[in-house]
């Protein structure tokens, strides 16, 4: 029978019970992190559910790393999150900007009644990135919380083009999911597709610039991929995960301890 729970089930508040919630140590500065993730479209070849799944597998991945007796907690994760530019491809499934502050508001003054006083959030989907900011400024003026941001980095060895104009179901993602559930990914169906090439005319690109354009999937895209999907091996996507995961166990090593300072 599978474990009901995340393999790091002692940090994981849903399975604990009352009083083991109660009597956790540390709660002034010990993190607990919430993950925020995406239901929608990838492409035809991978699942809806990628953005929520790397959320949970970077967990799985960055606990095991961190010192065993550093005080980590894990909250519930938010698997749906402000996709909204993915509408008009089956398998979105978005709340808009206004549903997603009022859920990351409850849950963290949910958290401050249990006497939680750090949360950290693991993003895994870009659309998420502005609500996020800005009701974690909320948090930190009505709460008194401590907010920290946990952010991934990668090395990812791949070709400029791909570096400038694939950002969704693209090499990296693609190749994430061939190495932790190559059953859910369907490479006969994986395009190559980008919205320009880096040497077009012009500053303004989509993402990762600083000018960015508004845009929607459907504009940019026939497929949903903005990527070099066929580009992608499991091989290279174990390699992306052992040093996404060492630097996601460093950050909320840092921000456990800077909480821990701040208090001293």
């Amino acid at each position: 029978m599978n474990a009901p729970f995340p393999a790091y089930r002692d940090r994981y508040l849903p399975a604990l019970c009352l009083a083991e919630i109660d009597a956790l140590p540390h709660k002034a500065w010990a993190p607990v992190i919430l993950q925020v993730g995406a239901i929608e479209q990838h492409g035809p070849h991978l699942p809806v559910a990628v953005d929520s799944l790397l959320g949970q597998i970077w967990l799985n991945l960055a606990l095991p790393l961190l010192p065993p007796d550093l005080p980590c907690y894990v909250a519930p994760p938010v698997t749906i999150g402000k996709s909204n530019e993915h509408w008009g491809f089956p398998g979105t499934l978005f709340v808009s900007k206004d549903t997603l502050r009022e859920l990351l508001l409850s849950i963290a003054r949910q958290l401050h009644r249990w006497g939680f006083r750090h949360l950290a959030v693991l993003n895994s989907h870009g659309g998420n990135v502005a609500v996020i900011n800005y009701t974690m400024e909320e948090v930190r003026s009505e709460l008194g919380m401590r907010v920290s941001t946990l952010r991934g980095a990668w090395d990812l060895d791949v070709s400029r083009q791909e570096l400038t104009y694939g950002f969704h179901a693209n090499e990296a993602e693609t190749s994430w999911l061939l190495a932790a559930a190559p059953g859910l990914v369907d490479m006969s169906q994986a395009v190559c597709e980008y919205p320009a090439q880096v040497g077009d005319d012009g500053m303004l690109r989509p993402e990762f610039a600083p000018a960015t354009f508004a845009w929607i999937t459907r504009d940019i895209s026939r497929s949903g991929i903005m990527g070099d999907a066929p580009a992608a091996t499991a091989e290279k996507g174990l390699r992306w995960f052992r040093g996404g995961a060492e630097r996601y166990a460093k950050g909320i090593v840092e921000a456990a301890l800077k909480a821990r300072e701040a208090l001293s």
